[in-house]
């Protein structure tokens, strides 16, 4: 029943499109590695730095190459001593994705800069500009991409399907790729973070199990987590899962309040009273009128009802006919049906024009459509003029894996919903430096900011002055909107310092 999902999941971590790599290359002989020198303006300060973009052969145990892993690794000139330079590994989501969106849209040193009110992106030529929010200043990063993104791929014989694409499989390749980098660029006893988007964050759960559950440790100093999915039952609404409405309520509510179909007055434009009172309404009222069902009375049903219609601006005729059990696709295309508009699912920001006033799924994802050229053409131009990079190689921004699997032995399961959480908690319990910083678009519907809260609330997360959680008015990739880039930036910044 899980595996539909993976339909839904995409780009910065949950849906795109892209080019499909080819899994049946030849081996090269040696892999290809390119290396340059550039300097740029971040923190405030004026920094010279070494730039290693190419692949990594993984090896099995006999040693026979299974994998090249393409990373891009930025290291900082000048450090005297590695072990007080923290080092970020960056990686995005999918499963599937490259990380070129966390790599040119807030962490490197060139960036795609796209409208900040959520207009489409248009065409070539993109604004590339030099990234005074890139993360070079505090921590040296390599940006990887899984096997059957980027230009990452499988070796020879070795079939992806089986050995890489599946939650545990994945986790994996990554450890091994961290490990031999650490090794072979000496940096085992630097500070070691991890950044990840969307299904980046799910990998990040995961990689606490490889990395930290054995005593050949990687133990890591914080984990950064943009857009987070860690226990996908609080977001997916299948029929029987009722957690996952109450997971998305208050997103619903924020994106009604944006597109004003909430009248704003019976708060007094008071928008942080709003949210709150999403929050409260969401655990307090949702939750148990959900759980009664049929034994709800009709009183409180109409209640629920009207409640809901006016913190949304859904209508209660529709409500009522949902059973107040409103699923994203359904949300999406209703809320703006009468504009003939649905919104996004990354960012509700973001609207798109539908060619009909009957259905009851987008036409496509505004927020996807809207962002995926110009961060393909600027990830490709800046590898191919500024990094050189020769490599005509089909590049897979998204949509080359297939068939990925998610039983992920406890945290998950055929007939389960893949929850990585307690592989975090157990880290953090048993790993007293390991702190988390959850970052959150309030408009990001794939990965909504209070299902981050419902886990992050639970007694597994004992030590809650070692979490911190961070709230930006856009959406999924919440870097496309220029004040909150900026401040994500300080706010990692403020977390590795």
């Amino acid at each position: 029943m899980f595996r539909t999902l993976i339909a839904a999941l995409g780009a910065a971590g949950l849906l795109a499109s892209g080019a499909f790599a080819a899994q049946d290359s030849e081996d090269p002989r040696e892999p290809r590695v390119f290396e340059s020198r550039a300097q740029i303006t971040a923190g405030g300060e004026r920094i010279r730095y070494r730039v290693i973009a190419g692949e990594t052969f993984l090896r099995n145990e006999d040693g026979d190459a299974t994998a090249a892993i393409f990373s891009t690794t930025y290291l900082r000139e000048g450090v005297e001593d590695p072990t007080t330079r923290p080092v970020a590994f960056i990686f995005n989501g999918g499963p599937g994705s490259a990380s070129l969106w966390l790599h040119m849209g807030v962490f490197g040193p060139k960036r795609v800069v796209l409208p900040s009110n959520a207009e489409d992106d248009g065409a070539a030529p993109f604004d590339i500009r030099e990234n005074p929010e890139s993360l070079i200043d505090e921590a040296d990063m390599v940006f990887i991409d899984p096997v059957g993104t980027g230009w990452s791929r499988a070796l020879g014989d070795t079939d992806p399907v089986e050995t890489f694409w599946g939650v545990d499989e994945d986790a994996a390749s990554i450890a091994q790729f961290i490990r031999r980098w650490l090794a072979e660029n000496r940096r085992w006893n630097s500070p070691k973070y991890l950044i990840g988007e969307s299904y980046g964050t799910t990998r990040i759960g995961a990689l606490m199990r490889q990395l930290e559950a054995g005593w050949n440790d990687v133990s890591i100093n914080g984990v950064v987590l943009v857009s987070v999915v860690l226990d996908f039952s609080l977001d997916h609404t299948a029929p029987g899962n009722d957690i996952g409405h109450v997971g998305l309520f208050p997103g619903y509510a924020a994106t009604g309040w944006y597109h004003e179909t909430v009248d704003r007055s019976a708060w007094n434009d008071d928008y942080d009273a709003f949210l709150q009172d999403a929050r409260d309404f969401a655990v307090d009222e949702l939750l148990p009128a959900l759980v009664r069902g049929h034994t709800l009375a009709d009183a409180d049903r109409a209640a629920i009802i009207r409640r809901y219609s006016e913190m949304t601006g859904l209508s209660e005729t529709f409500l009522d006919r949902a059973e107040f059990r409103v699923n994203l696709s359904e949300f999406r295309t209703e809320i703006l049906r009468d504009r003939g508009l649905s919104v996004g699912r990354f960012d509700s920001r973001f609207t798109g024009v539908e060619p009909t006033g009957i259905s009851d799924r987008p036409e496509g994802d505004p927020s996807g459509y809207g962002i995926d050229g110009g961060y393909t053409a600027s990830m490709l131009d800046y590898f191919t003029r500024d990094l050189g990079v020769e490599i005509t190689d089909p590049y897979t921004t998204l949509g080359g894996v297939r068939e990925w699997n998610w039983d992920a032995g406890p945290a998950g399961g055929e007939n389960s919903y893949v929850n990585v959480s307690p592989w975090l908690e157990r880290a953090m319990r048993q790993n007293r430096d390991l702190r988390v910083l959850a970052t959150n678009g309030i408009f990001d519907l794939a990965t909504p900011f209070f299902a981050t809260e419902m886990t992050f609330q639970r007694p597994g997360y004992y030590d809650q002055d070692r979490i911190t959680l961070t709230y930006y008015p856009a959406g999924h990739m919440m870097y496309l909107h220029q004040p909150s880039i900026e401040q994500l930036a300080i706010d990692v910044r403020d977390f590795i310092e």
